[in-house]
């Protein structure tokens, strides 16, 4: 446990360190075990190489100019080259009400015109195909009315593509709009597809697409061993600096992640369709794309941002992102506190990069009701989860002796396979308003550039 003065991470420490984020220490299920032999190789993911864009077709009611979209999407790209990724294919889509080109098309309308191509099925994440269900919502089997395909729920009865539904398939396409965070589970349900297709010899064929926060920010606790669940199956930061085709590359390679033998993950067929432009460096609004919400709560860019800044601190703690049904993520408020007030203490609070302004929206009933709106002031010296964190801290002095110590084990387990850290949860569950996050945080930073130098082997964009 971090209780006293963060230390810094000495050699043989570091060594430890990397040694574990090589492998992303493995599938839950695991216990200890004598040395394994040599994990087999797998085979490098096929990386498809974007082409120039392809001139306008007539069905384009304006010329396509390079200079309108910075960035191709995979989609674009796929569609640049011929197609050729899924030529000759029966295909399966997972995709949602985000999956579009950059012209806003939806991918199952391209692919349904990709010449010498069967796209039979789709598949559904959390949220559905169309976006509209609530977060933790199962979902049933239903038809996509736009094209008449069956679509397979992902996250209802089973979380997995069935055998039965992989039948047929030579590959499954993955086009989803993820938004940087571990617990979005857009990134869980992609492993747990590229499972069943590795496990069934189907193809996995996954359409990149941009990282909304960019691919520099890396911030937060990785996820334990026994955290794992289907708001985090892999153990990363929870701000984890990679688009979806890098995490796909990363499972296919790196043994452990994956939860199959590595036999089976070695025989596994990935290909990876990358975007044509995008950097690193880049946020969302420089990629020159509309966002297209992800779900009925991340509505826009701003969203995307207040997610990695408030979602965990808003986990029991007595804290309510929005105000009203505005602002989500943004807007903050805890009850009984003013904004004036909580302005004062979040400000006391000095987490590096933002600043604090009160807003006023109508609540459920019509009424108007005051909160705090958190801006990014300093990109640059913005730590993506820190607030969260500091939120917990306040809301034990907000709500004494300790909100997290009264919590059942239920509502206990739904706060951990969020946050990750037993360590944290140990602390803060004892501490309370005590509780040393200076030295958490400079803890998870050390072990954060670690993981940011080990996973750049598996990056598609420098």
């Amino acid at each position: 446990m971090l209780l006293g003065r963060a230390r810094p991470v000495s050699l043989p420490v570091l060594l430890v360190l990397i040694a574990g984020f090589l492998g992303l220490s493995g599938c839950h299920t695991r216990t200890s075990s004598p040395p394994p032999p040599a994990a087999a190789p797998a085979p490098a993911p096929r990386v498809i190489k974007p082409q120039p864009p392809a001139a306008a077709t007539a069905r384009v009611t304006r010329p396509v100019v390079v200079s309108d979209f910075p960035v191709m999407l995979g989609i674009d790209v796929l569609e640049s080259t011929g197609f050729k990724a899924v030529s000759g294919k029966r295909i399966g889509l997972l995709t949602h009400v985000a999956g579009v080109n950059r012209r806003g098309e939806r991918t199952i309308d391209v692919l349904r015109r990709a010449p010498n191509t069967k796209l039979t099925c789709l598949f559904s994440p959390e949220h559905g195909l169309y976006g509209d269900v609530k977060a933790s919502v199962n979902i049933d089997n239903t038809t996509d009315p736009r094209s008449g395909l069956p679509v397979y729920s992902l996250f209802g009865k089973n979380r997995y593509p069935t055998p039965a539904q992989l039948k047929g398939l030579d590959a499954v396409v993955i086009d989803l709009q993820d938004i940087g965070v571990r617990s979005y589970t857009f990134n869980v349900v992609m492993k747990y597809t590229m499972e069943a297709c590795f496990a069934n010899n189907v193809e996995v064929i996954v359409l990149d697409r941009p990282n909304p926060l960019g691919g520099l920010k890396v911030d937060g606790p990785s996820l334990d061993r026994e955290w794992m669940s289907g708001v985090g199956a892999f153990r990363i930061p929870y701000v984890h600096g990679l688009t979806m085709g890098e995490l796909a590359r990363m499972a296919a390679a790196a043994p452990g992640v994956l939860d199959l033998p590595d036999a089976v993950r070695a025989k596994g067929r990935l290909t990876i369709v990358p975007m044509r432009g995008w950097k690193r460096s880049m946020r969302w609004p420089e990629t020159g794309l509309k966002f297209v919400p992800t779900s009925p709560l991340v509505r826009d860019y701003n969203a995307v941002v207040g997610y990695a800044m408030v979602g965990l601190g808003c986990e029991f703690s007595g804290f309510k992102h929005g105000i009203g049904s505005s602002y989500p993520f943004r807007g903050l408020s805890f009850k009984n506190v003013t904004a004036d007030k909580l302005i004062q203490d979040l400000n006391s609070l000095r987490v590096p990069g933002l600043a604090y302004r009160k807003i006023i929206a109508p609540d459920a009933n019509g009424k108007p009701k005051e909160g705090v709106y958190i801006d990014i002031a300093n990109w640059s010296a913005w730590n993506p989860t820190e607030l969260s964190f500091a939120l917990m801290r306040l809301a034990c002095r907000y709500d004494p002796p300790n909100p997290f110590a009264k919590l059942n084990a239920t509502d206990a387990r739904s706060f951990n396979i969020h946050v990750g850290s037993t360590a944290w949860w140990n602390a803060l569950r004892r501490d309370g308003a005590r509780v040393n996050l200076d030295a958490f945080l400079a803890d998870w930073r050390a072990k954060d550039r670690i993981y940011q130098q080990q996973t750049r082997q598996y990056w598609l964009y420098n």
